[in-house]
């Protein structure tokens, strides 16, 4: 009888840890991911708060928005030093070169790699992949005299471009969508007598158009926030992009200000508020395309 007992005690209890072990793993996931996003989203605020502040203030108060010590005085002397709008104008039409020459190669090769078939093409395919393994800094001496010395575009917003014209990522993008798109109707063009190009233009654009937006959100945060380079390359201030002017800024004229980190820091809030924008905007398709070209194929 107390065998019997302690069986039928043994098999209830078996159900009642499984559902606490169920509701205690969603919890710790929820509260890890708080904590991930609290982490994240910190010195984002310090930004913001610190851009705000009157008086630097590095205790653990100052991280509270207090009515006395908060003024937009920082934006306003950064913005005289430096002409944010100038900055600005600049690294948007660096970044605008950057991700219309990423979209246009990104989808010749995409396509090449995908849909075409000629001798090498997997020679190609494997220096592109090769091309991911390769620093930038590696190749910042030989790019920066073959464009100031040999092509003369020091102060130029072409040799800014050129060194990010072609992404090897966005070419991994947009052979992915490819690869999913069926040979047959590419096959059918060719019969009606398509060229490529028009293939290309008429059916391949329009059936990748969440790779283009991919490759372009992905494209756009580097160069949008790229300093070296452009640093190298520009000495005259008036075509210094936003992050290069902020460095100038903070090394010179930052010393005479009552405030000069929140100044840095008023500056450093103008340059993140085009890719917070451009991430709210298109979170949704950022999301779902980016998880599409990493899954399938």
């Amino acid at each position: 009888m107390t065998t019997t007992s302690e069986k039928r005690h043994q098999v209830t209890a078996a159900p009642d840890r499984g559902r606490r072990r169920r509701g205690v793993l969603p919890a710790a996931r929820f509260v890890a991911l708080v904590v991930g996003a609290l982490a994240a989203l910190v010195p984002f605020y310090y930004m913001v708060i610190g851009s705000l502040q009157r008086e630097r203030d590095t205790t653990l108060i100052g991280l509270l928005p207090l009515p006395g010590n908060l003024t937009l005085d920082n934006f306003i002397e950064v913005n005289e030093s430096i002409d944010l709008l100038r900055s600005l104008l600049n690294s948007l039409i660096m970044t605008s070169g950057v991700v219309l020459c990423t979209l246009v190669f990104g989808l010749l090769v995409g396509y090449a790699l995908s849909i075409l078939s000629f001798r090498g093409q997997g020679v190609v395919f494997a220096l592109v992949l090769l091309v991911q393994a390769i620093p930038f800094q590696l190749l910042m001496i030989p790019l920066y005299v073959m464009i100031v010395r040999y092509f003369n575009l020091a102060d130029n917003y072409l040799g800014m471009i050129l060194p990010f014209a072609i992404n090897s990522v966005a070419v991994l993008i947009f052979r992915q969508y490819f690869l999913q798109i069926p040979k047959e109707i590419f096959d059918a063009a060719r019969i009606d007598g398509a060229s490529e190009m028009r293939i290309l233009r008429s059916i391949a654009v329009p059936l990748v158009r969440p790779a283009i937006l991919t490759a372009m959100l992905v494209t756009f945060i580097g160069p949008w926030n790229e300093f070296l380079w452009p640093f190298l390359v520009t000495k005259d201030a008036e075509l210094q992009t936003l992050a290069v002017s902020l460095a100038n800024f903070s090394q010179s004229n930052g010393t005479f200000l009552a405030n000069p980190m929140g100044a840095v820091l008023a500056g450093a809030c103008v340059l993140a508020v085009p890719v917070v924008v451009l991430f709210l905007l298109f979170q949704r398709q950022f999301t779902s395309a980016n998880l599409g070209s990493a899954v399938k194929g």
